[in-house]
């Protein structure tokens, strides 16, 4: 089921553009694009692994779609479907549209003294999709095509999925560039606090997906967003499932008070850079990974 009227509009005028006639992707200009096209700084990602914040596509191709309805999630939680409903928009459409919507958001800079001219051009041809804009990317019916599609553009893919959709994952036929599992509980029970599944096997999908990460040949990356007072806790428990998953890299990232999470969670939930960076490294001992690179602005460590 496509999100209404209302719904959209909402989401347009916090940032959001819909591509395709179904109301279900979507891109928005992240936040390091606008810095770095006027060379204010650059996203984490830019730092620990190279992709140009200025020519970077935030996009998500399921909107709607999510089944979890996590405490610390910025969205609007209200319009979360579990599983995937109607119609939908074929990949090639997707792209091209995000492409457009995502100049169209940035043809103001060009009328700002401040712009970076050149980074300005090359936005023009984004080189990197992240694939974490809003709900979860595997839901979308054609995800292994959408990768595809990315690929056959030289795009490199950072996708960003809440393990939930096990056979989807082992099935991936097209993997992208860089693979992100998002763990943000040590135990179950935690799990179900924080991350509030809206399906009963929530705790399973998610470990029988870290089981399978390690069988990737693509890049991957277990990102953890922490809670402080909700689920920074357990380091070694934390670190078992890291083993388990075996990743070519573990981001530690603090939850940051923005959004529709102000309902749901206060400033006090926000650890400081210091409290995140003391917990990154209990959990590399644990796992024999070491912090290899941070951004204090972002609050997020790097372990490898």
């Amino acid at each position: 089921m496509s999100l209404n009227k209302k719904q959209v509009e909402k989401l347009e005028s916090s940032g959001y553009r819909f591509v395709g006639s179904h109301n279900h992707a979507a891109a928005k200009i992240c936040h390091w694009t606008k810095q770095s096209i006027l060379d204010k700084g650059v996203c984490y990602k830019e730092k620990f692994y190279g992709i140009e914040s200025h020519r970077c596509l935030q996009m998500a191709p399921a909107v709607p779609n999510c089944q979890q309805k996590c405490e610390f999630c910025w969205r609007d939680l209200s319009y979360t479907q579990t599983q995937w409903e109607g119609e939908y928009d074929d990949p090639k459409t997707i792209i091209d549209e995000a492409v457009k919507a995502q100049n169209n958001l940035l043809c103001g800079f060009f009328g700002n003294d401040k712009a970076n001219k050149e980074k300005l051009e090359e936005s023009k041809t984004p080189t990197n999709a992240a694939i974490s804009l809003a709900g979860e990317p595997m839901l979308y019916p054609e995800i292994d095509e959408l990768i595809a599609e990315f690929n056959r553009r030289n795009f490199t893919t950072f996708v960003v999925s809440n393990g939930q959709c096990v056979d989807k994952l082992k099935n991936l036929e097209n993997e992208p560039y860089q693979l992100y599992l998002s763990l943000d509980a040590p135990t179950k029970k935690i799990y179900n606090d924080v991350c509030r599944p809206q399906i009963s096997e929530g705790w399973d999908n998610l470990n029988q997906s870290l089981d399978t990460l390690a069988s990737f040949n693509s890049r991957t990356c277990i990102r953890t967003t922490c809670v402080k007072g909700r689920n920074m806790t357990n380091p070694e428990k934390y670190a078992e499932l890291i083993k388990k998953a075996s990743p070519d890299f573990v981001e530690i990232k603090a939850y940051m008070c923005v959004g529709s999470s102000r309902h749901r969670l206060t400033p006090d939930n926000m650890p400081t850079f210091d409290e995140v960076k003391s917990f990154a490294q209990k959990i590399g001992e644990n796992c024999g990974k070491k912090i290899v690179n941070e951004s204090e602005v972002s609050r997020v460590v790097l372990l490898q």
